[in-house]
């Protein structure tokens, strides 16, 4: 019988997820609003996208399903396909982002030129590799240890950072919305929502893993932003490496860069092996994550990544309407479509969806735009099932 994962361990790897280096460069985006209005974007942002994500981590958790076995449940066979398609897009493209920033903030600290960043960017995925290898159910003992040195790290950084509290009342300025950091803030538990099924469903408590999993991540997820916002006003920096060495910080920084890294991006790597088993049920879903890795190594070195506010936004505009059609089917109309090729009337509500996010996207909305995008998509998804079941039940009788 397959280990199932606890409680415990299922927080561990989400706790991973939150501290990450991408996470504190997203928050000093919020600079701008000045602290107290940050905080409070930050805050509302991530309750709108943790209750999507404790959603999507339920359905697969009670399933025993991946998330993209999930969303099939929704879109059917074969139209289930086309997610898992942009899911593993996107995850090959977190683990490029991830593998990136955290080798630029290492060879800052380092200070060991281009061929530094590159050394970097090696020693980071084959780390990444090594969690992949050791394998979920396995890493019980080296998160652990992994977790607890972040812990005592983030708490060190942010004991530098607020130990200044110089600039904390700063008003901030206009270049940034309430509305767009609310966005921004929604943004990033959003990008988990295809994963976290790969995790809940192999706990042993499903319910209970994905309420711990959800508020372990949401918690330290504002925590990260916080600090990126906090030490971006305190220090006039937006470069993590730069504000880690104006906070005292260098080789407890490092080693905060390297461990956060490499536990964030194997939660990418690990879980588009896992949808890459949904689309060709032949691969290995731990040597596709692997081969991830490595593509994830070579972008990082070949591509510049600095600004990834638009690919957050995309990935928003695709998986709030799937997970939108997902909560309707499951918890409302409680359907199961995945006995269909393809389900049509999802698919063009999806389309109908993430044709809105991307109209909302230029609307100034105070809580953003994945808020009303769900609404809608969720109304709508109800209506034309409804509207649907009758026409086939009438069709029937007929």
């Amino acid at each position: 019988m397959k280990k199932q994962t606890s409680v415990f361990e299922n927080s561990l790897i989400w706790f991973g997820a939150g501290v990450s280096i991408a996470e504190i460069l997203t928050g000093t985006y919020f600079a701008p609003l000045g602290f107290e209005k940050g905080i409070l974007a930050v805050i509302i942002g991530h309750i709108i996208g943790c209750a999507m994500l404790f959603c999507a981590g339920l359905i697969g958790g009670k399933c025993r399903k991946s998330s993209m076995e999930t969303v099939k449940m929704s879109f059917g066979n074969k139209g289930g396909l086309l997610f898992s398609v942009l899911n593993v897009i996107q995850l090959v493209g977190w683990t490029a982002i991830m593998i990136y920033d955290g080798s630029l903030s290492v060879n800052s600290i380092l200070n060991m030129g281009d061929t530094g960043r590159w050394i970097a960017c090696i020693i980071i995925g084959a780390l990444i590799v090594l969690w992949i290898l050791v394998g979920i159910s396995n890493l019980g003992k080296l998160n652990t240890i992994a977790m607890a040195a972040l812990f005592i790290l983030t708490i060190v950084m942010c004991f530098f950072i607020f130990g200044n509290g110089n600039g904390m009342g700063a008003a901030g300025d206009d270049s940034m919305s309430f509305g767009a950091a609310v966005e921004l803030s929604v943004a990033m538990p959003l990008s988990w929502l295809p994963l976290i099924s790969d995790y809940t469903r192999e706990a042993e408590k499903p319910f209970k893993a994905t309420l711990a999993s959800t508020l372990v991540y949401g918690a330290v997820s504002c925590w990260m932003y916080i600090i990126g916002m906090s030490a971006s006003i305190l220090t006039g920096e937006s470069d993590i490496a730069k504000i880690m060495l104006k906070s005292g910080l260098s080789i407890a920084g490092l080693v905060i860069v390297i461990l956060s890294t490499v536990t964030t991006t194997f939660l990418d790597a690990y879980s588009a092996g896992i949808s890459s088993e949904s689309i060709f049920s032949k691969l290995k879903g731990k040597y596709v994550a692997v081969a991830v890795t490595i593509v994830g190594v070579i972008a990082a070195i070949v591509y510049p990544m600095d600004d990834i506010t638009d690919f957050l936004y995309l990935i928003g505009s695709v998986f709030a309407p799937m997970i939108a059609i997902q909560i309707a089917d499951f918890f409302i109309l409680k359907k199961d479509r995945a006995n269909k090729a393809v389900d049509i009337c999802n698919i063009i509500v999806w389309l109908a969806g993430f044709a809105v996010y991307r109209f909302l996207m230029n609307v100034d909305i105070i809580v953003g735009n994945t808020l009303p995008d769900m609404v809608f998509t969720i109304i709508l998804c109800v209506i034309v099932t409804k509207i649907a079941d009758k026409i086939t039940s009438k069709s029937k009788k007929a």
